[in-house]
């Protein structure tokens, strides 16, 4: 039976959208979704919907500032990098691509030394873009040449703003890699990590670096046609033991974003034992799909006909998902990447 991107769709006012974070960060509203209902909560609550026992998997990605403005002689073409491939290239995207030629050399507004080669196009308007630094020279060049590749729904038409520069990192942010933010850990400060420690709530990071293909729609009605996007990712032996190791003892594995949910959920055996991991994930989640690893999901509201709602309404079920979303635009809570959150437990 096709699954339908028109059952994933749902109304939207344009005011239910953040544009700012809430400040503290931890004040904003979550919406704890169990059994039959809700219940109106806020993130600071969040300890006391917890267990001693359970573990809180969060995603330890960084941001970097991979939007880029780039030159080929007189032409300018916007470049937003996804990720790194083992050849050494960076798979792009690319606004006016069809400007572009493999043997390109491409130039950088806000840098006098960082240049790429094109050395291969995608029909959709890829491109991989080999540059001419490595390591540290790319990550100092990029600090200067490069801008937060924000979602298109948060309004700044004159480009990021300085308080975005914290605003869009997660206090768990380690790892360079991600183009856009894991969002649902946006909402932890040290005062919410304290209260949880004084609860007894382990916790853990893995990494997944988030591409640029995160904001890509679905296109085709039948979802099923839809071709996943790629992330790397990274379960290390230690995190893998001690999310096992809490779940023998009786804990619930709590997922900080769809991010570190799709991630266990590429690590985990039938058994549901959850294994060392290192490489790329297409894992598409649709309803019908068997959950291993993970009891609990923290994350927030999705845009309609979306791959994440998609995934929320496999975890929680999707006539619950719809009547809970419905709930959150009628009672005024925040959409998107700087808006409110939730805490599913499964449907």
């Amino acid at each position: 039976m096709a699954v339908l991107t028109a059952d994933y769709d749902f109304d939207l006012p344009p005011g239910r959208i953040a544009h700012q974070p809430a400040r503290p960060r931890d004040a904003a509203r979550l919406l704890h979704v169990a059994g039959d209902g809700w219940t109106d909560r806020i993130v600071s609550e969040l300890p006391s919907l917890l267990r001693a026992g359970d573990i809180l998997v969060s995603n330890d990605t960084r941001v970097i500032p991979a939007q880029l403005a780039a030159r080929r002689g007189d032409a300018r073409i916007g470049i937003t990098l996804d990720q790194p491939r083992p050849d050494g290239t960076w798979h792009a995207l690319a606004r006016n691509a069809r400007r572009l030629r493999v043997g390109d050399v491409l130039t950088f507004d806000g840098s006098d030394t960082l240049t790429a080669e094109v050395r291969a196009r995608d029909p959709d308007g890829g491109v991989a873009l080999l540059f001419n630094q490595l390591g540290e020279a790319f990550s100092a060049a990029l600090q200067q040449a490069g801008a937060l590749a924000l979602p298109p729904y948060i309004d700044r038409p004159a480009g990021p703003l300085p308080a975005d520069q914290q605003d869009y990192q997660t206090i768990f942010a380690r790892q360079e890699g991600a183009v856009a933010a894991p969002t649902a850990g946006l909402h932890f400060t040290p005062a919410l990590l304290e209260a949880l420690d004084a609860r007894g709530v382990k916790r853990a990071t893995v990494t997944l670096h988030v591409g640029a293909g995160t904001f890509l729609p679905v296109r085709d009605d039948d979802v099923s046609h839809h071709t996943m996007h790629r992330e790397r990712g990274v379960v290390t032996p230690d995190t893998a033991a001690a999310i096992n190791a809490a779940r023998q003892a009786g804990g619930r594995v709590v997922a900080v974003g769809t991010t570190s949910l799709r991630l266990l959920e590429s690590a985990v055996n039938e058994d549901g034992v959850v294994q060392p991991f290192g490489g790329d994930t297409a894992l598409f989640i649709l309803p019908g799909f068997r959950f291993r690893a993970v009891d609990l999901l923290m994350t927030n509201f999705h845009l309609p006909r979306s791959t994440l709602f998609m995934l929320v309404c496999a975890f929680a079920g999707r006539d619950r998902m719809r009547a809970a979303y419905a709930h959150a635009v009628c009672s005024g809570y925040r959409f998107y990447s700087y808006g409110d959150s939730s805490l599913l437990e499964p449907g």
